[in-house]
């Protein structure tokens, strides 16, 4: 999933977006243990893009307090 993909996510969206790459990076990691997992590189993608979730959500969150205290500044002004 790209990037500008995922700015289109709410945050609770990219919340859900989040603990299934979680899940689906746990499920490789067992696959790779027992020699099932053939492509290897799909753990180094699915970690990139937790990364880019978790970066994302940072941001979201941010920016929320950051207008929230932008509106309480304006209000005792």
């Amino acid at each position: 999933m790209t990037v500008s993909e995922l700015r289109t996510l709410s945050e609770d969206e990219l919340e859900q977006k989040g603990r299934e790459l979680r899940d689906e990076l746990f499920s490789a990691k067992i696959r790779r243990s027992t020699e099932q997992l053939e492509n290897t590189a799909l753990l180094g993608h699915l970690k990139k893009d937790i990364a880019r979730v978790e970066t994302l959500l940072t941001e979201k969150r941010s920016a929320t307090v950051s207008a929230e205290t932008n509106a309480d500044k304006g209000a005792e002004a």
